[in-house]
């Protein structure tokens, strides 16, 4: 598996079909924790669609090293950053789910859109702390716990379908992610708390990328609101929502999200 050194991490990636136009790139960053093989649904179709795909695995992903103490959301902008400039990617598309959703800001808001034509954002919202400007954040989590909410992790929220009613959507999952080591490390730990006090709603206003802000109807983590209010925000901004689908929408159900993120490229082009 080709990887590249940025700092003290080791990013891995593999590429899949050749495209053969800079402008048909696609680079996909997965959820925290989630390996690139979480995209596995989601390949066959953008290589259908004459798209050539890098799928990630930054560090504590996937088959990347573990992640290094003090990795923040600013270092994962700069590994993607590193990545696109080693292999001289540009006028790409990014899709990211969960906090690679939010992954995808911090580099807008470090190195701008040069390299980028479009985006897609996959049940992930731009700012997690729920505040009175903003109601679509992470269930539960307030002012009053924002030091101590994620301290020993992702708290059970009590939304989103039981997991012993998920069916296919539950084996999809399991196929896709493989084997998941759940235990955060402490700098697991400390990225997940950087990323929920991050606001990514200004990178979104000032940014003139297109985006398409997906959702997932039964979403554990989020109302599925979200989508929508992030695209209010955006000068070029799409949402969907996608039923039936939780968090991994991507995994749980394929079909619909491959077909609203081939129709947007297309417009994106």
């Amino acid at each position: 598996m080709p990887s590249i050194e940025s700092g003290e991490a080791r990013i891995d990636y593999t590429v899949h079909g050749d495209g053969g136009r800079s402008s048909s790139n696609v680079i996909l960053l997965a959820g925290f924790k989630a390996p690139a093989t979480s995209w596995r649904y989601q390949i066959p179709s953008l290589i259908r669609a004459g798209h050539r795909v890098v799928a990630v695995d930054l560090s504590g992903h996937g088959t990347a090293p573990a992640m290094p103490h003090g990795t923040t959301m600013q270092t994962r902008a700069d590994h993607v950053h590193a990545l696109l400039d080693e292999l001289d990617l540009r006028d790409a598309a990014m899709i990211g789910g969960s906090m690679g959703g939010n992954t995808i800001w911090s580099y807008v808001d470090t190195y701008g859109t040069g390299r980028l034509r479009a985006a897609v954002v996959v049940d992930q919202t731009p700012r997690m702390l729920n505040t009175p400007d903003w109601e679509y954040g992470f269930y539960g989590y307030d002012g009053d716990g924002v030091d101590t909410f994620f301290e020993d992790g992702i708290p059970s929220t009590g939304h989103g379908t039981p997991i012993w009613k998920r069916g296919m959507r539950l084996v999809r999952f399991i196929a896709a992610m493989g084997r998941v080591d759940w235990k955060l490390s402490q700098p697991e730990l400390a990225l997940l708390n950087d990323h929920a006090k991050r606001d990514w709603r200004p990178a979104i206003r000032s940014s003139d990328l297109p985006v398409l802000f997906v959702a997932g109807s039964e979403s554990e983590f989020w109302p599925s609101a979200h989508a929508e209010a992030a695209a209010a925000l955006s000068p070029k901004g799409a949402s969907i929502v996608v039923p039936r689908a939780g968090h991994a929408t991507n995994m749980e159900r394929p079909d619909p999200v491959n077909t609203a993120v081939a129709e947007f490229l297309s417009s994106a082009c």
